[in-house]
């Protein structure tokens, strides 16, 4: 039970209500920042604006999965606007508060570090990013289907990178029937790569695999899939990127070549947000309550 703790959640989107939901059922004080605008709001929360006051009275603060940019934009698809998480907002943050968000960018993790609240990266846990790979790669899979003429079944896939997500991914590719070939940087991973039936290869080699490729799926957030790679595919071929933005595609080079190229990063909340929202949820509330329990045994 989260019983006596304040919880101040400062924007975010559909995945973000189900913790609310979740928080709220566990006996949480909930205060909403950014989700005026939000239809059937919940019962027993409040609506406040974002101030200094607010910041101060929270035990924990919850941002969205991308928390804030560097330029301290949240953003609040429920809201109003996007909120701006200004100086003396972090300043007001209490020295140990717990502040929660998916992935944190530069400004938000050097507030943490010169004002002392206590900066939680959910997204950096092995058991979040693997429950959250099984609806990235269904969403590449929509993709993948919704942008070529051909089945997945017997179509040439290559994904590169086979860590939580690549590793989903191929699987689930695996199942449908495709040929699947696996890029990856170290010799550990192409042995578990062939173990699984799939075709290794060195992403240093990857201009010796595309002559044949169908689709392209790309983990890896680094500049991978070159122009001196695209040069090289056949038109026929879709690259969806899945690495964080800007991601690992010369997408000026793919379209001046013809080649169809989409970077879509986030896809939990655009295809599944209520499932996504749920991992957030209960992954977040074990994470507090452990964090407390762990204060009071201090204590």
């Amino acid at each position: 039970m989260l019983t006596g703790l304040t919880i101040v959640f400062l924007g975010g989107d559909a995945r973000q209500v189900e913790v609310i939901n979740k928080c709220i059922e566990l006996d949480a004080l909930v205060r909403l920042v950014g989700f005026d605008k939000l239809e059937n709001s919940p019962s027993g929360v409040r609506h406040e604006a974002l101030s200094s006051v607010l910041l101060q009275e929270a035990d924990i603060i919850v941002m969205p999965v991308i928390g804030c940019d560097d330029n301290g934009i949240i953003a609040a698809p429920f809201g109003s606007g996007d909120l701006v998480m200004k100086q003396e907002l972090f300043m007001a943050i209490r020295e140990g508060a717990l502040v929660y968000t998916g992935m944190a960018k530069s400004l938000l993790r050097r507030m943490s570090t010169e004002y002392g609240f206590r900066l939680i990266e959910l997204l950096d846990r092995d058991d979040v990013a693997i429950y959250n790979s099984i609806p990235t790669a269904e969403g590449a899979l929509m993709m993948a289907i919704q942008n070529t003429d051909i089945t997945i079944h017997d179509s040439t896939c290559v994904v590169l990178g086979i860590g939580r997500t690549g590793f989903t991914l191929a699987k689930t590719l695996q199942g449908l029937g495709a040929k699947i070939r696996v890029g990856v940087r170290r010799e550990a991973d192409a042995a578990r790569a062939a173990v699984m039936g799939w075709e290794p290869f060195m992403t240093r080699d990857l201009t010796a695999y595309t002559s044949d490729i169908d689709l392209i799926f790309n983990t890896i957030p680094t500049m991978i899939i070159t122009a001196q790679i695209i040069s090289k595919l056949p038109r026929r071929t879709v690259i969806i990127d899945l690495a964080s933005a800007p991601g690992g595609t010369d997408f000026r080079f793919a379209e001046k070549r013809g080649i169809k190229a989409l970077l879509a990063p986030g896809l939990p909340g655009i295809v599944a947000p209520k499932t996504a929202g749920i991992i957030i949820a209960n992954t977040l509330c074990q994470s507090i309550t452990e964090e407390f329990h762990l204060r009071g045994d201090e204590e």
